[in-house]
């Protein structure tokens, strides 16, 4: 699947991150979204490994995004919060999980390579700032 809830739920909450001047915490941001707390804190210690934001630590703790959200791409995003690159057939990116093991000699492997390309060059190309 191209995008779980966990990129949904990473897009949904640097929307919410933005708007701020100030950290916001995991529980803040799960009582507004209406997401389940231990997932999302997951998702957002996710987004600070990848340099998408930083993470405020004691009471008045929380996240705010690392950089303006013109330069911070989509496909970043969700590969922080998938912890893989999206990818619409599997077969595509990993030889070994072709169902029919005919990776080589497979007719329409071409085509879902030139699809897989157009969706990462589309999410490479499409920012933060481009769906807020």
């Amino acid at each position: 699947m191209l995008l779980t809830r966990a990129s949904e739920y990473a897009l949904l909450s640097l929307g919410s991150i933005r708007k701020s001047d100030k950290p916001i915490g995991a529980e803040q941001l799960a009582k507004e979204l209406n997401i389940p707390k231990s997932f999302l804190a997951k998702i957002l210690q996710s987004l600070a490994k990848q340099g998408i934001l930083e993470s405020h630590k004691g009471a008045h703790g929380g996240f705010l995004l690392t950089r303006d959200i013109n330069d911070i791409t989509v496909n970043s995003i969700i590969v922080a919060a998938e912890g893989k690159p999206p990818v619409v057939f599997d077969c595509v990116s990993y030889a070994h999980t072709c169902p029919s093991g005919v990776v080589g000699t497979c007719c329409i492997s071409p085509f879902l390579a030139n699809f897989q390309t157009k969706i990462d060059d589309f999410l490479n190309g499409l920012t933060l700032g481009d769906i807020l």
